[in-house]
């Protein structure tokens, strides 16, 4: 009797339970199936949600957006989806098509851009009523950066997940797990994380007010640390370099322009850093970055380095230019003295010429003649004598007149070259302590501060 029994039971199983299944709930003609599922309407209809972030694909600072691979799970309950398992061959789920079904409207707040991913075309209903709804996202989204402490930055973007248009009054959503679960778990599915290292998620519900009415909001906060290590090898290290070398540049001697030229050239350099750092970071940042005070710190400190072998160029050329002068001086005195000269041997010859002057008188010729040539002997040493004392005379008021010049207007031998080292000496002093410090208190802020 109950071997007949079970033998009826095998022939009125039905070979096909799904398009049994379809035929019992009649899904391809109900219509209420595409309405929102509630037993009472004035009741919200509860949606469990569940995301997960399977890679980082980028995170562009000058754009401030986020872009991530995301996996979102749904599940609510449909009072229109009932079988018996038991009538059906024990199938108790089956997929079918989205079409098929109401299902909410999910959206993410922050997503700026269509989705590229293709979408699940199918739903999973269960015998008690429950729906599941998975599907992978591409999303683009907004994500306001801080980047105070850039490169050493950590980044918190958020993805809200809400409805598109129903209130809190028609549609709720939960969360499955806490703050440590959802972690852990979105750990294990993490594909790729690019240039980030994620630190942790968190989850929360809330409920916002959008277009006059409350809605139900789960918000995902991703937590995340750049690996800052590439921007310190490729910019950090070079500008410090870069810096270092304008230290060495205070053992290139002053007196030739090698040393002037090769501060420019670095200072050339740290410009197309800055315009390398000028691509990176974006211009609506609240506050300087860390990165662009070091840039533009070391660039100021360059600069007056490079000011400063300027003046120590110009104290050194002040020199050179006063010993030019007075060897211009001392030329042009000694063509002054030899014109002297010669007008001196002019005035001789002409006094020479002039004593043969004569005296008439009653005395006889012979006794004229013998007094004039007397006469004329005394002349002329005593002319002659005057001559030999006047070039002594003319040579030594020369030299008092040009020691004079030389003490009312030239100092000692090197003068502004002895200023120009002991200015360039206490210089260096004081840029490599003005350095330090800066450094100093510029790496402390960039480990210590939290970001703005």
């Amino acid at each position: 009797m109950l071997a007949g029994f079970r033998f009826l039971l095998f022939l009125t199983e039905s070979k096909f339970p799904y398009e049994d299944v379809l035929n019992c709930l009649d899904l391809t003609n109900n219509k209420e199936m595409l309405v929102r599922p509630a037993r009472d309407y004035k009741k919200p209809t509860w949606i469990y949600v569940q995301m997960s972030i399977l890679a980082i694909l980028d995170v562009k600072e000058i754009d401030q957006t986020f872009v991530s691979f995301v996996w979102i799970y749904m599940k609510w309950e449909d009072r229109h989806i009932y079988w018996n398992p038991r009538n059906f061959g024990g199938l108790d789920k089956m997929t079918v098509p989205t079409d098929l079904l109401w299902k909410p409207d999910l959206m993410i707040e922050e997503m700026i851009e269509k989705d590229k991913a293709v979408p699940n075309p199918f739903i999973t209903i269960h015998s008690n009523g429950f729906v599941e709804h998975v599907t992978d996202l591409m999303v683009v989204s907004t994500c306001k950066m801080q980047i105070y402490k850039f490169p050493f930055d950590t980044q918190n973007c958020t993805l809200s997940l809400k409805s598109i248009i129903y209130p809190e009054e028609e549609l709720k959503f939960e969360f499955f797990e806490n703050d440590t679960l959802v972690t852990e778990w979105t750990r294990q599915m993490l594909r790729n994380e690019s240039e980030w290292f994620l630190i942790g998620m968190t989850v929360q519900h809330q409920s916002v007010l959008r277009f006059h009415q409350n809605q139900s909001v789960v918000i995902y906060t991703i937590t995340m640390k750049r690996r800052s290590l590439l921007y310190v090898v490729n910019f950090l290290v070079p500008v410090l370099l870069l810096f270092v070398l304008d230290l060495a540049s205070f053992v290139i001697s002053d007196s030739e322009g090698e040393k002037l030229g090769f501060e420019v050239t670095l200072l050339l350099a740290v410009t197309v850093m800055q315009l390398i750092l000028n691509d990176i970071l974006p211009c609506s940042s609240d506050s300087i970055p860390l990165i662009v005070v070091y840039c533009i710190g070391i660039f100021g400190l360059m600069m007056v380095s490079l000011l400063e072998t300027i003046l120590v160029m110009y104290l050194i050329e002040k020199d050179s230019a006063s010993k030019e002068k007075k060897a211009d001086k001392n030329r042009s005195l000694s063509e002054d003295c030899g014109d002297k000269q010669g007008n001196y041997d002019g005035d001789v010859k002409k006094w020479t010429h002039c004593a043969c002057v004569c005296n008439v008188s009653d005395e006889p010729p012979s006794d004229l003649l013998s007094v004039a040539k007397e006469d004329k002997r005394s002349q002329l040493m005593e002319e002659s004598n005057s001559l030999e004392k006047l070039p002594d005379e003319l040579s030594e008021a020369v030299k008092g007149l040009s020691l004079l010049l030389s003490r009312k207007e030239e100092r000692k031998p090197d003068y502004w070259t002895r200023v120009a080292k002991k200015l360039d000496i206490i210089f260096f002093f004081v840029y490599v302590t003005v350095s330090t410090l800066f450094l100093v208190v510029l790496f402390s802020l960039w480990i210590n501060a939290e970001d703005e």
